[in-house]
């Protein structure tokens, strides 16, 4: 894994629904993540300010500044938060030379989420790369789907990859009704 979560916790998992009705059914995977919001609500319910926005609306948790108290889970109606309350190894005995290797204890007892690989995304940039582009600077998600389902970039362009997909196939956002404009779309077909 790209960022050594512990067993148990996922910064994407894939829900899988039944759409439709007898005889017309069919299987939706549908992977929710973090949706990175232009109106977050959980950064404003922080205490200790630990989850903030960027400029370029990556929304990320300071492993330094948070507590722990989960108000920005409560707050996010796409459930993307999770507490990592102690470490959980793979296998019984201890950790596999991998998750040793890998493993982040300033993580542990903190909130985390998706990041959108920030790591990934300002590396890449530093070195003139562009995100959703060139894949030392875009997200591991989007660099290693096989099925390359998983598109990034930046929405602000209108020109852009990402924005002309968007465009071009039809996207919807979920839960629009809750006013957090998410950043992560859906391709209808």
């Amino acid at each position: 894994q790209e960022h050594g979560l512990p067993a148990e916790t996922f910064w994407r998992f894939v829900a899988d629904c039944e759409v439709g009705e007898y005889p017309n059914v069919r299987r939706l995977f549908l992977p929710m993540q973090c949706m990175h919001c232009a109106n977050p609500p959980c950064v404003p319910v922080c205490p200790t300010g630990a989850s903030r926005q960027r400029s370029d609306g990556i929304v990320f948790v300071d492993y330094g500044q948070c507590v722990g108290c989960g108000y920005c889970a409560l707050a996010c109606p796409y459930r993307a938060r999770h507490l990592i309350h102690e470490v959980q190894w793979y296998f019984p005995g201890g950790p596999t030379p991998s998750e040793a290797a890998t493993s982040q204890p300033e993580r542990h007892g903190v909130m985390t989420k998706c990041t959108f690989c920030l790591n990934r995304v300002d590396a890449g940039l530093a070195d003139g790369l562009k995100p959703g582009e060139d894949a030392a600077a875009t997200p591991m998600c989007s660099v290693a789907c096989i099925a390359n389902a998983i598109h990034f970039g930046d929405l602000d362009d209108l020109e852009s990859p990402v924005a002309r997909l968007i465009k071009d196939r039809g996207a919807v956002q979920l839960l629009p009704e809750c006013g957090t404009d998410p950043s992560v779309y859906y391709l209808t077909e």
